[in-house]
């Protein structure tokens, strides 16, 4: 049986990680408008190009997950490109390959990797446009 205490514990410990959830950057499709409207506020912006079939953008996403989830990377915009489809999209960011993360601060790209599933790599990325 359950006290009072134990369920108001349990309460706090729900909110809470429904808070820090909340908190966590959230993955949009890429949008034109809307990312023109990211870089001019001078946020930080993650282009995602990946496909849902790739192990290696999988992978790219746990991570990224994993990294925006905290509070140092909360702050991030994310916007995927869909490989497959979205060809034109990837030429005008000059990307080539799935599994490509470019990230933005201050309306000018400050980074970017191919292919890379190496977590410290992926937050230093990410670092690069805090």
């Amino acid at each position: 049986m359950l006290s009072r205490r134990h369920v108001i514990g349990l309460a706090a410990v729900v909110l809470i990680g429904f808070a820090a959830a909340t908190q966590a950057a959230e993955r949009v499709p890429f949008n034109r408008a809307a990312f023109d409207a990211a870089l001019a506020d001078g946020g930080s912006v993650l282009v995602d190009v990946s496909a849902s079939w790739c192990p290696t953008c999988r992978r790219q996403g746990e991570i990224v997950n994993n990294l925006v989830g905290t509070d140092h990377f909360a702050a991030f915009t994310i916007f995927v490109v869909d490989y497959d489809t979205e060809k034109d999209i990837m030429r005008s960011f000059g990307a080539t390959q799935r599994s490509t993360l470019i990230v933005f601060k201050g309306g000018r790209e400050t980074g970017r990797l191919v292919g890379d599933t190496r977590p410290r790599a992926i937050e230093a990325l990410l670092a690069s446009a805090v």
